[in-house]
Formats: structure tokens, C-alpha cells, sequence
């Protein structure tokens, strides 16, 4: 095995390209070079051995250019191995000293070509034998079926050595571009996921101002004679609400501008010690909340929980102030470490029968709390109850 290892390592670099070899590297003409001294040696001894059996010059003086030509051929076997193989084919028919350049360039055929060239390249060669015994000095060392036999066997093994070698250079290249496709699609993928996670943050985040914005902006035109200090505080809320989508907006558009040159630090995320804030706004609003929230302390919920159960209370107010404005919302949060945590919010539905919300909605809102919940590790149910009401129940994992 080591010595076929080093004989492919000598004759087929590891990265040829079977139609469009690239530019050989220092490596590649070592080998070259090493191969054409091999074959310049083992011809020069044939040669030698032609001159003792008493070759005559004129075949002597052909067989000694046949097989220099052919070892210099060497030099391009990479390039052009079957314009080579068909070349060597007449040099095979009257030039000893060209035979082993002849067994090489068969196995860059086989190597670097399909199977049927490799087998017509020999079998022409193989061909030659008859017209090279009958004008070379027989040495009478063998019979003639036993010569042939051993020239059959080496070529055999030559042809299955390329074939061989030709064979794990495909699957090696398979692989890489296995793993290249592999690696594409994981990349797709995290990008795929990257999307995913910035639209459910700006849905999450800019339904909720501007849910906020279209309720007050919908009391000022019902109300245009109200009172001037109730004008003010709803304009100040107007502006405020949008000031802060702005800044949600062009935190979303940082992060997708630094995406395209690496990973960047992520800006901190509201946690569930933001809920209070979360269901002031809300009742400045105008909705009627009726929150029983069971937490000792809300800074205490791990930062990955209290994110994503924020969120899930905050889509779910914008849900509730899209579709039933005028309704009550009861808000109940309670858990504890190594229990979870447990976020119920119900509300009448008479407007989700009735008809449509004067709110638009994209309708991906409990998609992504569905999300949200099971990537955490958690759960979450949605849907009309036995009484009418709407009811949204998640549980996410609280560990200790």
C-alpha cells in the first residue's frame, strides 16, 4: 500500500482538473522531473541492453530518439494525456527505451480519462508487441506467450492503478463540494434564521408603538373638543411613541447594516423587569387592564426568559387593543425558579367574531410568540374558550 501511495503521489497531482489543468506548482514539476529521469534511466538501460544483443544502428539510432521523445513527452502528460497515449502507441512498435515512459503516460490516461480511452490506449500499445518482437534482437530468456503474458499483466495493473487513483480523486472532490453545499445551506440557514429573528423583534416591537400611536391619534379625531389638557397629554404620548419606534426601527436597521460585515454586539433587550412600564403605557392608552402578576421580583427572571416573556405580553396587548379596543384584559404572571414561568392573559372577543379591526395586522404576531416560546424551551396555546374569550397561555422555563 505504501508504494502504490507513492507512485499515485508521483504521477497525478491531488488537485488536476480533468479538461483544464491548472498552472503546475513547484511540487508538480518535481514530480515531472523525477518521472522523466526515471524513464531516461530504465531507457537508457534498454538501450544498452540493445546495443549488447546487437541492435543495428539505423533501429538503434531510432530507438534511442522514440525514447527520449517520449520522456520528454513527460513533461506535458498532465496537459495532454490521451494526444500522448496515441503518440506512444507507433514508439511502442520499434523503441525498447520508450517503454516505460509508454506505461506511464498509459497510467496518466487512466487516470485523468475515462475507463474506455485508458482500455483503447492499451490494447493499441498491447498491439504494437508483435511488430516490436519481430524487429528487436530476441533475448530467448522467455517464451514468447510468457512476455506477452507479463506485458498484459503490468499494463492491466497499470490501467487499474489509474483507475484506482482516478476513482478516489472523484470522491475526494465529491466531498468538497459536498461539504461546500453543506456549508452553503448552513449558512443560508443561519442567515434564514437571522431574517426571522429581526422581523418578529421589529413586528413585536413597532406593532406595539404604533398600535399605541393609532388609539391616541383615534381619541383626538372622536374628541376633537377635549379638554386642552387631555389634547396635550395624548399628543405627548403620540410623540413620544413614535420617537421610540424611530429608535426601535434604527436599531434594526444598525443591526442589519452590521450584519453584512460580521457579527456585532447586539444592543440590550427590554426583560420582564420593563413589564410595569409596558402595561402603563397601555392603560395610558386607554385599556382597561386587570393585571395579578405573582413574581417576588421581576429583575430576578433570567434575562433569556424575560425577554421573550416580555414580548409575549407586549404582542399580546397589541392583539388586544387591535381586535377588542373596548374590551377588558385580565394579565395573570406568576411562577417561580425550577417551576417555569406561567403568562395567561384573557379577554372578550366580540370584535374578533364581529368583524374586522380599524387596526391592520400582518397576522404573524402569534406565529412568532409560538416561536419565541419554543425556542426558549417552552410552550404556547391561543385560541377562542368555552366562555368566548380569547385566551392566550404560554410557559416558559425558569430554571433554579
Amino acid at each position: 500500500m505504501k508504494a502504490h501511495g507513492l507512485l499515485s503521489a508521483l504521477l497525478v497531482a491531488p488537485d488536476e482538473d480533468e479538461q483544464a489543468p491548472p498552472r503546475r506548482s513547484q511540487r508538480d514539476w518535481i514530480v515531472d522531473g523525477i518521472l522523466f529521469l526515471l524513464a531516461a534511466v530504465v531507457g537508457a538501460l534498454a538501450v544498452a541492453d540493445e546495443v549488447g544483443r546487437g541492435l543495428e544502428a539505423p533501429l538503434l539510432v531510432f530507438d534511442m530518439i522514440g525514447g527520449a521523445a517520449l520522456c520528454l513527452a513527460l513533461l506535458w502528460r498532465r496537459r495532454w494525456p490521451l494526444a500522448l497515449g496515441l503518440a506512444s502507441v507507433p514508439m511502442q512498435a520499434f523503441s525498447s527505451s520508450a517503454g516505460v515512459a509508454g506505461l506511464i503516460i498509459l497510467f496518466t490516461v487512466a487516470a485523468y480519462r475515462r475507463w474506455q480511452l485508458a482500455a483503447l490506449i492499451g490494447g493499441l500499445q498491447l498491439a504494437m508487441l508483435p511488430v516490436f518482437r519481430s524487429v528487436q534482437p530476441d533475448d530467448n530468456s522467455l517464451p514468447r506467450w510468457a512476455q506477452f503474458a507479463l506485458v498484459v499483466l503490468a499494463m492491466t495493473a497499470v490501467v487499474l492503478s489509474g483507475m484506482f487513483v482516478r476513482g478516489r480523486r472523484e470522491s475526494r472532490q465529491e466531498r468538497v463540494r459536498h461539504a461546500e453545499a453543506e456549508q452553503h445551506l448552513l449558512v443560508e440557514q443561519a442567515r434564514h434564521a437571522e431574517r426571522t429573528r429581526i422581523a418578529r423583534e421589529m413586528h413585536d416591537v413597532l406593532a406595539h408603538r404604533i398600535s399605541l400611536l393609532s388609539l391616541h391619534a383615534g381619541a383626538l379625531e372622536f374628541r376633537p373638543d377635549a379638554p386642552p389638557d387631555e389634547v396635550a397629554r395624548a399628543a405627548a404620548v403620540i410623540r413620544a411613541s413614535a420617537h421610540q419606534a424611530l429608535d426601535d426601527l434604527r436599531m434594526v436597521i444598525g443591526i442589519l447594516r452590521d450584519g453584512a460585515d460580521g457579527e456585532a454586539p447586539q444592543p440590550p433587550q427590554p426583560t420582564l423587569a420593563a413589564l410595569p412600564e409596558l402595561l402603563e403605557e397601555s392603560r395610558a392608552a386607554g385599556m382597561r387592564l386587570h393585571t395579578d402578576v405573582r413574581v417576588a421580583d421581576l429583575a430576578t427572571v433570567p434575562d433569556s426568559v424575560g425577554r421573550h416573556a416580555l414580548r409575549i405580553v407586549q404582542e399580546a396587548l397589541t392583539n388586544a387593543r387591535k381586535h377588542a379596543a373596548a374590551a377588558a384584559v385580565d394579565v395573570r404572571i406568576e411562577g417561580a425558579p425550577g417551576d417555569g414561568l406561567t403568562i395567561d392573559i384573557r379577554n372578550p372577543a366580540p370584535v374578533l367574531a364581529a368583524g374586522k379591526s380599524e387596526i391592520p395586522g400582518a397576522g404573524t404576531g402569534l406565529v412568532g410568540l409560538a416561536e419565541r416560546a419554543t425556542l426558549c424551551g417552552g410552550y404556547l396555546e391561543h385560541g377562542l374558550d368555552e366562555a368566548g374569550d380569547f385566551h392566550l397561555r404560554a410557559w416558559l422555563p425558569w430554571p433554579l
